[in-house]
């Protein structure tokens, strides 16, 4: 999938009989940074696989990692032995920084860093428009031979139809994807939390689905005029959902992802006794119904949603700590999306593992127009090791992200770590 570095990796690993995601067993083994069939000499580390799945390591198209500009919420560091410790080989970072990734230079200093780094490989994408304002494109050109693999203004909506137009047929031409937070403007206004029963008995503005809805709408229909290939991020609703369905069968060249949260979630949790008001639930879109998580997770099963973005937005404890109407939007869960879904869905048994691995893996490679990873011989070595027979509780105190304020999750008993990572054939993780 991408060309290792200019001085090669000397580290042999062998991992014997490595247990796949179909049951079946392989040795795996890992010499100069790719899967070989044979070791020239001994292996400087030899892992028993018998004990654990083996699979590509996970990519995430999808991730908040504060750079440049931001880094009291997160480093490139922390961020990325978030992502290493969670399985995440390769990850697509968002451009809403301070200042706004919108300079190949910056592209460029961003990609340079994390190599430097040796952890999960970073693949910045880029603004859409100057200062992402959504009025002036950016140099897509020069942004993508910079290295953006992608172009988005997330974090803010594409109000002008005519720049979204423009900016569409500009990515086509250079073969790249447009990815889009789907919220209108207007219709969102001041909400935090989901529009209805639980806004209404808590007195909180609320976020209507239509907001999410009418933006997809609108921007199918652009999708459609411009044949250019659309990406809508972290879906939260059967309403949208049922829109990129539609889409899908009139041969629209559209993708859509969900989080991890929007899965597991709902707007309730906000009248609970745990969860009273707490803005550690604050996302952008908003938490949804539990009718609109199942029918995400249909979703996931019949194909309408492509690949599994965590949308890992990191902020500071004291952000998080203020009033629902003051905190920012955003939820950390790099670290634990593997095993929360595989606990949640794989476990019992609403998804396959395969279909798991799938949403984790190929589905982003296949949004991005690279290609798919896999473990055989000749392949890069970017895998992920995990432990599905160990039970272990979510605890955000022990997360390598700086976001450490109380997870969703806490405490919430989960199977399916990752126990070791490797990226580019070197242990960029390693907790066994």
């Amino acid at each position: 999938m991408v060309a290792l570095p200019k001085n090669g990796v000397i580290m042999k690993i062998e991992i014997k009989n490595a247990k796949l995601s179909d049951g079946s067993s392989q040795d795996v083994l890992i010499e100069n940074g790719l899967i070989v069939a044979a070791l020239s000499g001994a292996a400087d580390v030899s892992i028993d696989g018998s004990r654990y799945l083996v699979t590509p390591a996970l990519i995430d198209p999808h991730a908040h990692l504060r750079v440049p500009g931001q880094e009291e919420k997160e480093t490139l560091e922390t961020g990325l032995m978030a992502a290493v410790a969670g399985g995440y080989g390769s990850v697509v970072s968002m451009p809403n920084t301070s200042p706004a990734v919108d300079e190949p230079e910056l592209v460029q200093k961003l990609i340079r860093d994390a190599e430097a780094l040796g952890l999960a490989r970073l693949f910045p994408s880029a603004a859409l428009t100057r200062g992402r304002e959504g009025k002036l494109l950016s140099d897509a050109a020069a942004l993508k031979a910079a290295g953006a693999v992608m172009l988005t203004d997330d974090g803010g909506t594409n109000e002008d139809a005519g720049v979204l137009r423009r900016g569409l047929e500009y990515a086509h031409a250079l073969g790249l994807v447009v990815s889009v937070h789907a919220e209108d403007a207007s219709l969102r206004g001041d909400g935090v939390i989901n529009e209805g029963h639980t806004s209404e008995h808590l007195g909180l503005p609320g976020n209507p689905v239509a907001a999410e809805a009418a933006r997809i709408a609108r921007d199918l229909e652009i999708c459609a005029l411009t044949g250019s290939r659309l990406h809508v991020q972290h879906l939260s609703s059967a309403r949208g959902l049922a829109l990129v369905r539609e889409a899908k069968t009139r041969g629209l060249p559209v993708t859509c992802e969900v989080a991890p949260h929007h899965l597991t979630l709902t707007d309730t949790l906000f009248a609970s006794e745990r969860f009273y008001c707490d803005p550690v639930l604050k996302v952008a879109p908003p938490l949804r119904s539990q009718s609109d998580c199942l029918a995400l997770l249909e979703g996931l099963r019949d194909g309408t949603v492509d690949c599994i973005g965590t949308d890992h937005a990191p902020h500071t404890t004291a952000e998080k700590q203020r009033d629902m109407l003051e905190a920012p939007f955003g939820i950390a869960n790099i670290e634990i999306t593997f095993p929360l879904l595989y606990t949640r869905f794989v476990e019992t048994g609403k998804l396959e593992l395969s279909k798991l691995l799938e949403l984790m893996t190929s589905g982003a490679t296949n949004m991005l127009g690279w290609t798919a990873p896999t473990l055989e011989i000749g392949s890069v070595a970017d895998i992920a090791i995990f432990d599905l027979n160990t039970t272990k509780t979510v605890d955000s105190k022990t997360f390598k992200t700086k976001a450490r304020f109380d997870s969703p999750w806490q405490g919430e008993a989960l199977r399916g770590w990752a126990v070791c990572t490797i990226v580019r054939g070197k242990i960029a993780f390693d907790s066994r």
